[in-house]
């Protein structure tokens, strides 16, 4: 079991002719079942034609049609990937996985009200991870994104971070103490995104074969506060805590739009205290994620 994705997964990749959508889709047929996962690449201009054998389509819709494709990544450039996140809702897909930085707020305001509205009307929900974020891995099932494969090791932890790099600094410390993961998440940091922490802990809180869970945040935002309530109320297994941003001045923006202090609760010191009050183990330190994690497998 995992979250979100494992090897039956069937995915479209939009964006695919691109030399980032190119690069990367090769990078995840390689690893572990990729190649029976990765079925369609979208394309208006080269529908009909094929890369690495995967066949390209003019829209999500009709990759979907023919494939029976449930899940979408967006490696389309900024101006264009609000429309690109539209066409794999419009689509019914089951998830899209919008890896594309720097995507206008405004174009995502309009893409999340229009999400809304549809589910408002009685339409299909098709989830949102991202956008600016990594993607996410099952291991030795499936990766969609950029994160590398090789540290990632089968295994009962879950991992969900708004950060890239600090997703694999934990993916790592975890396979290096010989302790594999079920999922990882990376959930982006842009301001307007789709899935939050909240919702990334309760599928990993539902999921029988993850015992316990690092997540990782950053300073800006109410998002961690957030979770860190509704996993004091309902979370059954250990957590491990760490925010990005300790020694941050205030009013301070760092790297992702989303980790901007507007004041309040949302510094690293006024998360870390919320997530320790609702039973998180919190480091400040992120080198120490993986042994504290150990040490809570041990209790």
């Amino acid at each position: 079991m995992s979250i979100l994705i494992n090897k039956t997964t069937k995915v479209i990749t939009q964006g695919i002719t691109g030399k980032t959508g190119q690069f990367h889709t090769e990078k995840c047929q390689e690893y572990a079942n990729g190649k029976n996962c990765f079925v369609a690449g979208v394309n208006p201009k080269k529908a009909g034609e094929a890369i690495f054998g995967i066949p390209i389509f003019a829209s999500v819709k009709e990759a979907a049609r023919q494939t029976g494709a449930n899940v979408s990544v967006i490696y389309v450039p900024p101006a264009g990937a609000a429309a690109a996140i539209w066409e794999a809702v419009e689509a019914d897909l089951d998830l899209t996985i919008c890896i594309t930085e720097g995507i206008p707020v405004r174009d995502m305001l309009e893409v999340r009200n229009k999400m809304r509205a549809k589910v408002a009307a009685g339409g299909k929900e098709t989830l949102l991870l991202g956008p600016n974020c990594p993607g996410l891995i099952t291991p030795d099932e499936i990766k969609i994104g950029i994160m590398p494969g090789h540290i990632h090791k089968k295994g009962r932890i879950g991992v969900v971070s708004r950060s890239g790099t600090l997703t694999y600094e934990a993916v790592a410390q975890l396979t290096e103490l010989g302790i594999g993961q079920s999922s990882a998440v990376g959930i982006g940091g842009d301001p307007i995104n789709g899935l939050k922490h909240i919702d990334v802990m309760r599928a990993f809180n539902d999921d029988p074969d993850t015992d316990a869970v690092i997540m990782i945040g950053e300073i800006g935002g109410p998002d961690e506060a957030e979770a860190a309530l509704w996993c004091k109320a309902n979370m059954t297994k250990p957590i491990v805590g760490f925010i990005a941003g300790v020694t941050a001045p205030p009013g301070k923006r760092m790297g992702h739009a989303g980790a901007l202090i507007s004041g309040g609760a949302d510094t690293a010191d006024a998360k870390l205290a919320i997530m320790e009050e609702c039973g998180f183990t919190i480091t400040r330190n992120p080198s120490e994620m993986g042994r504290l994690l150990q040490g809570l497998l041990k209790k």
